[in-house]
């Protein structure tokens, strides 16, 4: 039988995982069987630098946390030998980052998520992996934005040089 103080320090653990799950953007699962040491250490230096937290917790730890969360629906995931990312701020760059790895070894593979306050299995985490990064997003909003205003600037231009003068200012 555990002593108090083990059962404690499991407990403050547990603490701890369900405040980075409840104050996370999204979240991913991972199965992380025949990952090599050398793969693994890229993988984790990636999601570091994404600003992604990635631990292996036990599966009750990991149910528990995810439970008082508000994800219980986890918990049907957590069987074998398991990995959890969270990113706090980015809900794709754990996606986004585990797809590109379990893309390159067979056996590591993704298995749920969450995201925006739902559950998500493994197509729909493929899914959001998919999804471009806000950068891009953005870069294509703008860019949206402005391209009445260049095709705009354009037929005025090739207007006012018609036949090689150009048309005279408004006085």
């Amino acid at each position: 039988m555990p002593s108090a103080k083990i059962l404690a320090q499991k407990q403050a653990a547990t603490e701890v995982l369900t405040e980075k799950v409840k104050n996370a953007a999204a979240g991913v699962l991972v199965n992380y069987t025949g990952i090599t040491v050398e793969q693994d250490t890229a993988l984790r230096t990636a999601l570091r630098n994404a600003g992604v937290d990635y631990h292996v917790y036990k599966n009750t730890m990991t149910g528990r946390a995810c439970e008082a969360a508000g994800y219980g629906e986890m918990k049907q995931y957590l069987n074998g030998m398991n990995a959890f990312a969270v990113s706090a701020t980015d809900p794709v760059a754990p996606a986004k980052i585990l797809k590109e790895y379990a893309d390159k070894i067979e056996t590591f593979t993704l298995v749920a998520g969450f995201v925006d306050g739902k559950v998500i299995d493994a197509k729909q985490v493929e899914a959001l992996a998919s999804t471009p990064s806000k950068e891009v997003l953005l870069g294509r909003l703008l860019g949206s934005l402005q391209a009445p205003i260049y095709s705009l600037a354009r037929v005025l231009t090739a207007v006012s040089e018609k036949d090689g003068e150009p048309v005279p200012a408004a006085e």
